[in-house]
C-alpha cells in the first residue's frame, strides 16, 4: 500500500518532512517514515499552480488576434495546461499519484489550496474510484500541529465542493477577462486611444470605488457653516461646551435670530449647572486579527501595502511564528486560548511594558468555537522566538509580529477603565453639554499604548449642581470637509464591506449576510494588479486613479453592473453557495455568460455615443502627447532621423521599428553612476559631457571623476 502526500510548494513539503522521524530526499519528492504515517509514504510538491487555464488561442488560432467578431468566447470544455517550466515536476507528481493507494491533500488549508491539488489530480486523470482521499487541515506549520494533523486526517471528499467553488471563481474570472478585456480595448481603440484595457470581475468594481472617491473629492464644494460653542470658566479652570442638541447655522443672521429667541446676549453670560453625571465605563481590547483587519492596521501604522503585509505574514507562518494568515475570522477556539495561556510568561518576556494579565478565562468576544469555520484568527504559535531572533527578522515582519503579539496578549489584560463626566449647563433658554474622561485603570492600553493615538480629553473641574458659572459664547466659522482619499488599508476594508462605510471595529463584526468583493486571500493581489497595470497610483500612502484608470472607469460606468460592488458581492455569496452544495457551477457560469452577452451587445454603441468618454479620451491623448514631448531628449546621433527618448530602463531611438531599424541606446547607469538627462543631452549633441563625479572603479571600488565621450556609438571615459 502506497501513500502520497501532496504539498503546495517545496517550503511547505520541507516543514512536513522536518516534523517526521526519518526522511530521504529524492528528485521532486521525499520518502518519509513516522509513527503517525502508514508504511511506504512519500511527500511530493507543486510550485503553487502547476495546472493553469489555457488562453483562448489554445482553443482556436483565430483568437491569437483580438476581434469583436470573435466574441463571446465560451468554450464547451475548458482546457488546462501545464507550463513548460513545470512539466518535469508535474510528471513526478502524476506518476506518484497513479501509483498511490491513498492520496493525502496537504496543500494550503483553503479553497485555493483545494483548487491547486484537485486541478493536478483531475488533469492527471487519476482513477479516483481506486483511491482513498484524505485531507490535512492545520493552522500552523509547527511540528506538534503537523503531527497532530496527520493523526487526525479528514475525509478529502468533504472539501471537494470548496475546489468546485475555487474553480468556478477561476473560470468566471477567465470568462470576464477574456471577453471583457478585448471588448473594451478594441472599443476604446476605435475612439483613438492606444493600449490594453483589462477588465476583471473584482478588479473593475474595486478600481471604480477609488474613481468614485477621487471624483467626490475633486468635485466637492465646501459649504460654510457656524457653530455656537461656550467657553466656561469655573474654579480657576476653563473648559468647552457644545450646544445640546447640536445645531449648525447657515449664516450670521440665522445665528443672531436663534440667540435672540433664546435670550443669549453674546457677551459674558451667567450659566447654571443643571446636571452632573459621572459614570465608570470600560473599553475592551481590540478584536483579534483576520487578514483584512491586520492589513488595514499595518497600512495605517506603517504604510505597508496589503501585498507586502501578506508576504511578510506568509514568511512568519513558514517560520512557524504566526498561525495561518489567509483567514477571515477574528475568533479562536478554547484550544488556542489554552496554549496561549500556558505560554503567557514566554510571550511577556518579548515586550518591555509592565502589564497585568488577569483574565485567564475565555471571553466570547475573542474565544468562540462556533464562529471558527475554516481557520481561526491570526495569533502567535507555541513557538516563542527569542528577542534576538525577532530583531534579526526584516523590519516589517518585526512590526507585524509585535502588533499581533500585543493585540493577542491584550485579550488577557483588564479592560481600559475611565470615568466619563457629563455636565449640562443652562444659558438663557439653551443647554450646553461638556464631556470629559478621566482614566482610572490603564488595563490593556499598557500593551497597545504606542499603537493607539490617544485623543486628548479635556479635564473638567469639580462642580456642583445649581452652581452659577461664567460663560463666554463663541461662534466658530467652519466648512464641510470632503471624504478622505483611500489608502490601501481603507480600500481593503471597503472591499470587505462591498463599499459600505464602516469603522474598523464594525468591519470586524459585520453580519454574515453582508458579503465583500474578492476573498481574504485575493484582495491584496487585486490591488497589485491594478497598480501594475497603472490604473492606480500610490502617493504618501494615498491611492488615486491614474488618467488611464479614469478613461477605463468612464467607459465601464456606462455598464453599471460591471462597476457594482454590490453585484460583485452577490456573486461572491453565490460562489460560497457552491461550497455548501446550494448552487452548481453550471448555474453560476450561465449567469456570467448572460452578463457577458449583454455587455458585448451594448458596450460598442455606448462608448461611441458617450460625450463624457470622448472628452476623457481627448484629455488622455493630450496628456500622453505632452509626456512624449517631455521624454524627447534630442535627435539620434546614429540614424539622424529618430529622437532619443527615455524608455524607462535606458535611453533609445524612436526609429527602432522602422524598415531600417535604429538600435542606438544609451544606459541610465554607467560605472555605478546614474546619468542625468543633462549628461545624455551633452553626449547626443556634443559627443562629450562635462566632468562627472561619482563613478566607481570595478577593480578597486574607488570613486573617481571623468568626462564621458560618445564615439561611433560607444561610451568611454576621458580623463583630461
Amino acid at each position: 500500500m502506497k501513500t502520497v502526500i501532496l504539498a503546495e510548494k517545496p517550503s511547505q513539503a520541507r516543514s512536513y518532512v522536518e516534523a517526521f522521524q526519518k526522511h530521504t530526499k529524492k528528485q521532486g519528492y521525499y520518502e518519509v517514515s513516522d509513527p503517525v504515517l502508514p508504511e511506504n509514504t512519500f511527500i511530493t510538491f507543486g510550485f503553487g499552480h502547476l495546472v493553469e487555464l489555457a488562453t483562448p488561442e489554445k482553443y482556436d488560432n483565430k483568437y491569437k488576434h483580438w476581434s469583436l467578431s470573435n466574441l463571446p468566447i465560451f468554450p464547451e470544455n475548458y482546457k488546462f495546461i501545464v507550463p513548460a517550466d513545470k512539466k518535469k515536476q508535474y510528471k513526478i507528481i502524476k506518476d506518484l499519484l497513479h501509483e498511490a493507494d491513498t492520496i493525502i491533500i496537504a496543500t494550503d488549508s483553503d479553497r485555493e489550496g483545494e483548487n491547486i491539488a484537485w486541478s493536478i489530480i483531475t488533469n492527471a486523470k487519476i482513477n479516483l474510484k481506486s483511491k482513498t482521499i484524505k485531507r490535512l487541515w492545520i493552522n500552523s506549520l509547527e511540528k506538534d500541529a503537523i503531527l497532530q494533523g496527520f493523526q487526525n486526517l479528514k475525509d478529502g471528499w468533504s472539501y471537494y465542493p470548496a475546489y468546485k467553488e475555487a474553480q468556478t471563481r477561476q473560470l468566471s474570472d477567465w470568462l470576464i477577462g477574456m471577453n471583457g478585456s478585448p471588448l473594451y480595448t478594441l472599443s476604446l481603440q476605435k475612439q483613438g486611444i492606444k493600449g490594453v484595457y483589462s477588465i476583471g470581475r473584482v478588479q473593475t468594481p474595486t478600481l471604480y470605488m477609488v474613481y468614485k472617491r477621487d471624483h467626490e473629492i475633486k468635485t466637492f464644494k465646501p459649504e460654510p457653516y457656524l457653530e455656537l460653542n461656550a467657553k466656561i470658566t469655573a474654579n480657576n479652570q476653563t473648559f468647552k461646551a457644545k450646544l445640546e442638541p447640536y445645531k449648525r447655522f447657515n449664516d450670521e443672521q440665522e445665528l443672531a435670530t436663534f440667540m435672540d429667541n433664546n435670550k443669549l446676549t453674546g457677551t459674558l453670560e451667567d450659566g447654571l449647572v443643571q446636571n452632573i453625571h459621572k459614570q465608570i465605563k470600560q473599553q475592551n481590547s481590540p478584536r483579534l486579527f483576520s487578514l483584512s483587519s491586520l492589513q488595514t492596521e499595518i497600512n495605517k501604522k506603517y504604510h505597508a501595502s496589503a501585498n507586502e503585509t501578506l508576504k511578510a505574514l506568509q514568511s512568519l507562518y513558514e517560520a512557524k511564528l504566526l498561525t495561518y494568515p489567509r483567514t477571515d475570522c477574528n475568533y479562536i477556539t478554547e484550544q488556542e486560548f489554552q496554549y496561549l495561556k500556558e505560554n503567557l510568561n514566554l510571550y511577556l518576556a518579548l515586550i518591555s511594558n509592565e502589564v497585568s494579565l488577569n483574565n485567564k478565562e475565555p471571553q466570547k468576544r475573542y474565544v468562540n468555537g462556533s464562529k471558527v469555520q475554516e481557520h481561526h484568527a491570526i495569533i502567535m504559535t507555541k513557538t516563542v522566538p527569542t528577542k534576538a531572533k525577532l530583531e534579526n527578522l526584516p523590519k516589517l515582519q518585526q512590526q507585524i509580529y509585535n502588533l499581533v503579539l500585543r493585540t493577542t496578549l491584550a485579550m488577557f489584560a483588564d479592560p481600559y477603565e475611565y470615568e466619563e463626566t457629563t455636565i449640562l449647563t443652562s444659558i438663557g433658554n439653551t443647554t450646553f453639554k461638556s464631556q470629559g474622561n478621566t482614566p482610572k485603570k490603564e488595563g490593556w492600553k499598557a500593551l497597545l499604548h504606542e499603537q493607539n493615538v490617544e485623543q486628548k480629553e479635556q479635564a473638567l473641574p469639580h462642580l456642583t449642581e445649581k452652581q452659577w458659572i461664567k460663560v463666554k459664547l463663541q461662534n466658530e466659522a467652519k466648512k464641510t470637509k470632503p471624504p478622505k482619499p483611500f489608502t490601501e488599508g481603507t480600500l481593503i476594508t471597503a472591499m470587505k464591506t462591498a463599499g459600505k462605510t464602516v469603522d474598523d471595529e464594525e468591519a470586524q463584526t459585520i453580519l454574515k449576510d453582508v458579503e465583500g468583493i474578492g476573498t481574504e486571500a485575493t484582495r491584496s493581489n487585486v490591488l497589485e494588479v491594478l497598480k501594475k497595470r497603472n490604473y492606480l497610483t500610490t502617493e504618501k500612502n494615498q491611492i488615486h486613479v491614474s488618467e488611464q484608470g479614469i478613461t477605463l472607469c468612464k467607459a465601464v460606468e456606462l455598464e453599471p453592473l460591471l462597476t457594482s460592488a454590490e453585484l460583485t458581492a452577490k456573486w461572491e455569496k453565490a460562489l460560497k453557495e457552491i461550497s455548501n452544495n446550494d448552487r452548481t457551477q453550471e448555474n453560476f457560469l450561465n449567469q456570467i455568460k448572460k452578463f457577458i452577452e449583454k455587455i458585448i451587445n451594448e458596450v460598442p454603441q455606448q462608448l461611441g455615443q458617450s460625450e463624457a468618454l470622448t472628452n476623457q479620451v481627448n484629455k488622455q491623448k493630450n496628456i500622453e502627447q505632452d509626456k512624449k514631448e517631455k521624454q524627447k531628449i534630442g535627435t539620434c546621433p546614429s540614424c539622424k532621423l529618430g529622437t532619443i527618448i527615455d524608455k524607462g530602463k535606458f535611453y533609445g531611438c524612436t526609429n527602432y521599428q522602422s524598415d531600417s531599424p535604429c538600435k542606438f541606446t544609451l544606459p541610465k547607469k554607467w560605472s555605478n553612476k546614474t546619468l542625468t538627462k543633462t549628461a545624455i543631452k551633452e553626449l547626443i549633441n556634443q559627443g562629450e559631457t562635462q566632468k562627472i563625479k561619482g563613478f566607481k572603479s570595478k577593480k578597486t571600488g574607488n570613486e573617481f571623476a571623468a568626462k564621458l565621450i560618445l564615439k561611433e556609438g560607444k561610451l568611454s571615459f576621458k580623463f583630461n
